[in-house]
């Protein structure tokens, strides 16, 4: 393969990211007969097959898998060389691809924000996926940071802390035990408890609480996400345990309350996470310093808003009404 271009291993690429000729050729602004014809001189190259045709599908061979995985590093390679010649010539620039398990959603946007108003030269990509897809993008190298819980056990990371992640028990307001003011951990296995998918940080958080006070939970319904659950909760069909980061609107406007119940809430970390061997350039280690500096703080400033908004609302709910003359 001595003659292999990188014009050729980014149409390759695309056509494995997007798993279609055309849409490739739609995002590189070529042809969809140009790009059959690249991949067509790549497959020559290799000697072997690297897409097949299932229909209208086209899917990736062991070899076109293989191609693939070679073709993103070697782009995430040109991209660090770019970034690191651009801090050399002393311009903050540069690229820095984030993900974000969903839970962190409620909060990182307005992090990214702050940071880019900092730094306007970075262009910044993120992506919000599930626990088990933000430890894949890790492993493979596709992003440069991860915004986490527990940090993966299946390769080796650099973790850090940088704020408090507090998980609570969750109900309607009219729920049986919202008004009480200390509830015992038994009576969570009288309740309908909505849990979050195998493999999420807040359904093993969960686990780990119910087995440490001895509850044998009873009717479990199991939903895909933190908004589902809490409509879910807000409609009636069960109490919840969720991250506190998740319900502040929720929790302002009384549609959600936090329920009293014994050992919590449960503390855990936010934590920053890249491999262990991954060279952060310049617009990643910028991120690492300002979370450490400003993340607790822009944090706790997001809560203490929705926690004013709600008392505020309260208050002005409580106000008899002034009868007009």
């Amino acid at each position: 393969m001595k003659n292999i271009t990188l014009r050729q291993l980014k149409i390759f690429e695309a056509v494995a990211r997007h798993l279609s000729f055309s849409r490739a050729a739609e995002e590189l602004h070529l042809t969809q007969p140009a790009v059959s014809m690249q991949v067509q001189a790549l497959e020559d190259q290799a000697g072997l097959p690297l897409t097949e045709q299932a229909g209208k599908k086209v899917r990736l061979t062991a070899a076109g898998e293989e191609v693939a995985r070679q073709a993103r590093r070697i782009a995430e390679q040109l991209r660090e060389a770019g970034e690191a010649l651009a801090a050399l010539k002393g311009v903050e620039a540069g690229r820095l691809k984030i993900g974000v398990v969903s839970t962190a959603k409620y909060f990182a946007p307005s992090l990214l924000a702050e940071f880019r108003r900092r730094h306007p030269g970075v262009e910044i990509q993120l992506a919000v996926h599930n626990r088990g897809t933000i430890v894949r993008l890790l492993a493979e190298n596709n992003i440069d940071l991860a915004i986490m819980g527990t940090p993966p056990a299946e390769f080796e990371t650099v973790a850090r802390a940088f704020a408090d992640h507090p998980l609570v028990f969750i109900a309607g307001p009219d729920h049986r035990l919202a008004q009480k003011r200390r509830i015992d951990p038994q009576q969570l296995a009288e309740e309908t408890l909505l849990i979050r998918e195998p493999g999420s940080g807040t359904r093993s958080a969960l686990e780990r609480y119910l087995v440490e006070h001895g509850v044998a939970a009873g009717s479990v319904m199991e939903l895909g996400s933190n908004e589902t659950i809490k409509q879910a909760v807000m409609a009636g069909l069960g109490i919840s345990f969720i991250s506190e980061h998740t319900i502040g609107l929720e929790r302002s406007v009384g549609r959600l309350v936090k329920l009293n119940v014994s050992g919590t809430p449960v503390n855990r970390q936010w934590r920053l996470v890249h491999r262990t061997d991954k060279r952060l350039m310049p617009a990643a280690t910028a991120f690492v310093d300002f979370m450490n500096s400003e993340g607790p703080r822009l944090i706790e400033e997001l809560i203490g808003r929705h926690d004013d908004a709600g008392a505020n609302q309260r208050t002005a709910a409580s106000k008899p009404a002034t009868a007009k003359r």
